[in-house]
């Protein structure tokens, strides 16, 4: 969040009406320094989302030969963002493709739950023995179910 960027979070349709006024009277006091814009958004993913992620993609890139290479964590996490988003692939300018889509750091929450579900059904497939975090984590899924 940048110190011109305030956010208002409304979890209930009875706390509109408020957000409302104070939008207004926020505008109000803005406008004396220029133009304003308005912004309405879903909350993203969470940081501790974020921090699961990466060794879930760590344990994929160990342990999973595809096509007959080993991929990074990060082209792990392109390749299973975009199975999730049905995002498109284009021809590149100087070949190969290009795959065309969503940021994670774009996600909702809800669409971030879901690449992790993705990830674990994934690794499942294959019997990736999760360690440290993404094993944790796990654990407390199959609890919880």
């Amino acid at each position: 969040m940048s110190k011109r960027e305030i956010i208002k979070k409304i979890d209930r349709p009875e706390q509109i009406e408020f957000a409302a006024q104070w939008a207004r009277e926020m505008t109000e006091k803005a406008l004396k320094a220029g133009p304003v814009q308005w912004s309405l958004s879903r909350p993203r993913r969470s940081l501790s989302q974020n921090a699961l992620l990466w060794p879930l993609l760590t344990d994929i890139s160990k342990q999973v030969e595809w096509y007959g290479q080993h991929m990074s964590p990060e082209d792990w996490k392109h390749m299973l963002t975009a199975s999730l988003t049905r995002q498109r692939a284009v021809p590149g300018i100087d070949g190969g493709f290009v795959v065309l889509g969503l940021s994670t750091s774009k996600m909702s929450k809800e669409l971030f739950s879901q690449l992790i579900e993705l990830i674990y059904a994934f690794g499942a497939e294959r019997g990736i023995k999760w360690s440290g975090p993404s094993n944790e984590n796990l654990y407390q899924l199959r609890n919880a179910a």
